[in-house]
Protein backbone atom coordinates (compact mmCIF):
# COMPACT_ATOMS: atom_id res chain seq x y z
CA UNK A 1 0.00 0.00 0.00
CA UNK A 2 1.69 3.40 1.26
CA UNK A 3 5.38 1.43 1.06
CA UNK A 4 4.74 0.00 -2.11
CA UNK A 5 6.62 1.87 -4.79
CA UNK A 6 4.16 2.83 -7.52
CA UNK A 7 5.97 2.98 -11.32
CA UNK A 8 2.50 3.42 -12.67
CA UNK A 9 -0.94 4.78 -12.21
CA UNK A 10 -3.80 2.70 -12.31
CA UNK A 11 -6.26 5.55 -10.37
CA UNK A 12 -7.75 7.95 -12.90
CA UNK A 13 -6.95 10.96 -10.44
CA UNK A 14 -4.69 11.76 -7.47
CA UNK A 15 -7.79 12.06 -5.47
CA UNK A 16 -9.03 8.44 -6.93
CA UNK A 17 -5.68 7.57 -5.83
CA UNK A 18 -6.40 8.82 -2.12
CA UNK A 19 -9.62 7.28 -2.20
CA UNK A 20 -7.95 3.89 -2.65
CA UNK A 21 -5.85 4.31 0.36
CA UNK A 22 -8.83 5.15 2.20
CA UNK A 23 -10.62 2.51 1.58
CA UNK A 24 -7.82 0.41 2.76
CA UNK A 25 -7.45 2.32 5.90
CA UNK A 26 -11.04 1.69 6.79
CA UNK A 27 -10.82 -1.86 6.46
CA UNK A 28 -8.37 -2.33 8.84
CA UNK A 29 -9.91 0.68 11.19
CA UNK A 30 -12.97 -2.02 11.06
CA UNK A 31 -11.02 -5.27 11.19
CA UNK A 32 -9.11 -4.10 14.32
CA UNK A 33 -11.55 -1.85 15.62
CA UNK A 34 -11.56 2.10 16.28
CA UNK A 35 -10.83 1.62 20.31
CA UNK A 36 -8.42 -0.31 19.95
CA UNK A 37 -6.43 1.53 16.56
CA UNK A 38 -6.77 4.43 18.72
CA UNK A 39 -4.88 2.87 21.87
CA UNK A 40 -1.70 1.53 19.12
CA UNK A 41 -1.55 4.66 16.83
CA UNK A 42 -2.87 7.62 19.59
CA UNK A 43 -4.75 9.10 16.33
CA UNK A 44 -8.07 10.72 18.07
CA UNK A 45 -11.13 8.10 17.96
CA UNK A 46 -13.25 10.66 15.98
CA UNK A 47 -10.63 10.66 13.18
CA UNK A 48 -10.77 6.70 13.32
CA UNK A 49 -14.59 6.80 13.09
CA UNK A 50 -14.63 9.14 10.63
CA UNK A 51 -12.15 7.15 8.49
CA UNK A 52 -14.45 3.89 9.50
CA UNK A 53 -17.43 5.15 7.97
CA UNK A 54 -15.44 5.87 3.92
CA UNK A 55 -15.46 9.76 5.18
CA UNK A 56 -12.14 11.91 4.09
CA UNK A 57 -10.96 13.52 7.52
CA UNK A 58 -7.79 15.78 7.22
CA UNK A 59 -4.77 12.46 7.80
CA UNK A 60 -1.31 12.88 7.58
CA UNK A 61 0.80 10.31 6.21
CA UNK A 62 2.82 9.48 9.07
CA UNK A 63 -0.90 8.28 10.80
CA UNK A 64 -1.47 6.56 7.89
CA UNK A 65 1.27 4.56 7.88
CA UNK A 66 0.42 3.87 11.44
CA UNK A 67 -2.66 2.47 10.70
CA UNK A 68 -1.33 0.45 8.16
CA UNK A 69 1.10 -1.36 10.68
CA UNK A 70 -1.29 -2.81 12.14
CA UNK A 71 -1.98 -4.96 8.85
CA UNK A 72 2.29 -5.26 8.23
CA UNK A 73 4.91 -6.96 9.00
CA UNK A 74 6.35 -3.66 9.02
CA UNK A 75 6.52 -0.89 11.46
CA UNK A 76 4.98 2.48 11.27
CA UNK A 77 8.44 4.33 10.93
CA UNK A 78 9.48 1.81 7.79
CA UNK A 79 6.40 2.50 6.02
CA UNK A 80 6.19 6.03 6.39
CA UNK A 81 9.84 6.34 5.40
CA UNK A 82 9.17 3.52 2.27
CA UNK A 83 6.89 5.86 1.00
CA UNK A 84 8.46 8.89 0.84
CA UNK A 85 11.88 6.86 0.01
CA UNK A 86 9.45 5.92 -2.77
CA UNK A 87 8.58 9.51 -4.41
CA UNK A 88 12.14 10.44 -4.18
CA UNK A 89 13.20 7.38 -6.76
CA UNK A 90 9.97 7.52 -9.07
CA UNK A 91 11.47 11.17 -9.06
CA UNK A 92 14.76 10.00 -9.83
CA UNK A 93 13.47 7.37 -12.87
CA UNK A 94 11.02 10.05 -14.21
CA UNK A 95 14.23 12.98 -14.05
CA UNK A 96 11.90 15.19 -11.84
CA UNK A 97 12.92 18.20 -9.61
CA UNK A 98 11.06 19.76 -7.03
CA UNK A 99 11.23 22.72 -8.79
CA UNK A 100 9.70 21.06 -11.73
CA UNK A 101 7.17 19.39 -9.37
CA UNK A 102 6.42 22.44 -7.66
CA UNK A 103 5.83 24.66 -11.24
CA UNK A 104 3.69 21.57 -12.55
CA UNK A 105 1.64 20.38 -9.72
CA UNK A 106 -1.41 21.10 -8.18
CA UNK A 107 -0.26 21.37 -4.44
CA UNK A 108 2.42 22.82 -2.56
CA UNK A 109 4.13 25.91 -5.04
CA UNK A 110 7.40 25.95 -3.90
CA UNK A 111 10.37 23.40 -4.29
CA UNK A 112 11.72 23.68 -1.13
CA UNK A 113 8.15 22.35 0.46
CA UNK A 114 8.25 20.08 -1.66
CA UNK A 115 11.36 18.76 -0.65
CA UNK A 116 10.97 19.54 3.15
CA UNK A 117 7.76 16.97 2.73
CA UNK A 118 9.89 14.23 0.32
CA UNK A 119 12.62 14.57 3.76
CA UNK A 120 9.78 13.85 6.54
CA UNK A 121 11.08 17.34 7.81
CA UNK A 122 7.15 18.70 7.21
CA UNK A 123 4.05 17.16 7.43
CA UNK A 124 2.27 15.74 4.35
CA UNK A 125 -1.59 15.22 4.45
CA UNK A 126 -2.51 11.87 2.72
CA UNK A 127 -4.36 13.50 -0.25
CA UNK A 128 -1.08 15.50 -0.62
CA UNK A 129 1.03 12.49 -0.52
CA UNK A 130 -1.51 10.79 -3.35
CA UNK A 131 -1.70 13.83 -5.41
CA UNK A 132 2.54 13.90 -5.25
CA UNK A 133 2.42 9.63 -6.14
CA UNK A 134 -0.15 10.51 -8.96
CA UNK A 135 2.23 13.26 -10.14
CA UNK A 136 5.40 11.52 -9.87
CA UNK A 137 4.31 7.51 -11.01
CA UNK A 138 2.24 9.60 -14.56
CA UNK A 139 5.34 11.38 -15.25
CA UNK A 140 7.90 7.72 -15.46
Amino acid sequence: MLHEERTSVDAPTPEALADEYRTELARIVDEHGVEPVAAETGIETATLRSIAAGEAPELFLEDAAAIQALDSELDAATIHAEACDHLLLGMSMAVLDVDTIAAEYEGERSGKGIQQRLERRAPVSLAEFARLEHFIASRR
